[in-house]
């Protein structure tokens, strides 16, 4: 399939995952999809972002013509064997950094790419290593920043991750929202 001569949906109103789409080189449209993100407490790991990101494919409210990809994502934030999604307020924000502090986490993205004749589905997982958060650094970066739209209260291109990320292992893309380089082999051979 030659992936530059269809039309490429893009199923999230993150700008992040916008911008990275963008900045490899795809001309797209953008919908925005509120699909329910709840999710069985029987799934670890990858297999939540992966749930989501096909979730999330399922609702998309028109039928794909024959020159149109839609691609769906969901990232999280893994840590101890708990999920860190997207924090309600100030409060789940703070506890967030907190518990990450001073430790790895993974950092789960799961993709679906959807046409009208099938559906892939992938995740990439990177390995990101915080240094000790001091409390007003957290304050700090939650006044400021207002992390609540990014899993696991914290975006590497932003503040905290200038500061706090002492290592990655693994795409750094994929910590922002979307692993552009497996999105793209899969594109490819889609």
């Amino acid at each position: 399939m030659d992936i530059f001569n269809h039309s490429i949906i893009l199923g999230s109103a993150s700008p992040r995952r916008q911008q990275l789409l963008k900045d490899a080189g795809f001309s797209f449209k953008t919908v925005s999809i509120n699909a329910d993100e709840s999710f069985s407490a029987t799934l670890k790991a990858e297999q939540i972002p992966l749930y989501l990101a096909e979730k999330k494919a399922s609702v998309y409210p028109e039928k794909l013509k024959d020159d149109e990809i839609l691609i769906t994502a969901d990232t999280i934030v893994w840590v101890d064997n708990i999920v860190l999604n997207k924090p309600a307020n100030d409060f789940e924000a703070t506890q967030m950094l907190q518990f990450l502090s001073g430790k790895m986490h993974q950092v789960f993205t799961g993709v679906c790419i959807t046409s009208n004749r099938k559906q892939v589905s992938f995740f990439d997982e990177t390995k990101v290593y915080f240094k000790n958060l001091a409390a007003k650094e957290i304050t700090h970066y939650i006044k400021n920043y207002k992390p609540f739209d990014k899993a696991g209260s914290y975006g590497a291109q932003d503040w905290l991750g200038l500061i706090a990320i002492e290592k990655i292992e693994g795409s750094y893309f994929n910590v922002m929202g979307l692993p552009t380089h497996k999105l793209y082999l899969q594109l490819n051979s889609f």
